[in-house]
């Protein structure tokens, strides 16, 4: 069947992968992202591409408006975009905390409630949420960004009730270590909030470590893994709630769900000193 799928965050990595592969496959895809010059490469495979800011009211009702014009319809949409703010609680600034919860929780908010009398009106569709191993698990100087995605899973659940009656699926994505461009704004911001303060060894050392994680080849799992468990769930006539992929992503959820808190944060807090100290 050939749907018309949404895709936010489309400019790079897990979205433009999915908008490749969605097309391939025969959907109609439009891809939406801020940075819509890096998106001509979908246009050129067969999709679509729309300049939308998830936090911009407008620029949401125009892409949705957009597309209904185009096709009637919206069956599909992905919320992929999102970004990570890291630093210890006490250098990141509030402002810095608000914008990252306005655009992993509220603009992909805003998207969704935009879409949904849409679906309800289809009486079908399927709203797929990128979460990520962090909704489950924590590491040292993400509490703003694991706060979003813990809030996710948690507000996915809840919409997953409330669409239930519908016939409107919700599925929540939980990708571990993927090659992504997600450690080019992580570890610079986080290695100058803490300079001069008393998080700045800690903090050095896990930004050496993560940009050695995704700087070598094969440490981390390529967009498609990801990109394959989109499609599974679209093609699913009852996909899953849940879908797992992705490098350390099983492995670190089984450590803190089975062994426990104290047990998990020896293991993380070894690994970045261990990998932080090559």
């Amino acid at each position: 069947m050939k749907n018309v799928v949404l895709i936010t965050g489309a400019s790079s990595g897990i979205g433009k992968e999915t908008a490749f592969q969605l097309i391939k496959e025969g959907h109609i895809v439009y891809g939406a992202a801020r940075r819509v010059e890096k998106m001509k490469d979908i246009e050129e495979a067969g999709g679509h591409a729309i300049k939308m800011d998830v936090t911009n009211n407008e620029e949401v009702k125009t892409a949705v408006q957009r597309i209904m014009d185009e096709q009637g319809r919206i069956d599909v949409l992905f919320n992929n975009a999102g970004y990570a703010v890291y630093g210890a609680v006490e250098t990141v600034p509030i402002e810095d905390a608000k914008r990252q919860f306005e655009v992993n929780i509220f603009g992909l908010a805003k998207i969704t409630k935009e879409v949904l009398p849409i679906m309800r009106q289809q009486k079908s569709g399927k709203i797929i949420n990128t979460s990520s191993m962090g909704g489950k698990i924590y590491t040292p100087y993400g509490a703003w960004y694991h706060a979003t995605k813990h809030a996710l899973e948690g507000w996915s659940d809840c919409l997953r009730l409330e669409l239930k009656p519908f016939n409107i699926d919700v599925v929540i994505i939980e990708p571990g270590g993927i090659a992504t461009e997600f450690a080019d704004v992580l570890y610079d911001p986080m290695v100058e909030r803490s300079k001069g303060t008393p998080y700045e060894e800690i903090a050095t050392s896990l930004a050496k470590a993560t940009k050695e994680m995704y700087e070598e080849e094969g440490r981390l799992s390529p967009p498609s893994v990801i990109s394959n468990l989109v499609s599974k769930a679209i093609k699913a006539r009852k996909p899953k709630t849940r879908y797992v992929a992705g490098k350390y992503a099983k492995p670190m959820m089984f450590i803190r769900k089975y062994l426990g808190d104290r047990i998990f944060d020896s293991v993380i807090l070894s690994t970045i000193k261990r990998e932080g100290g090559k």
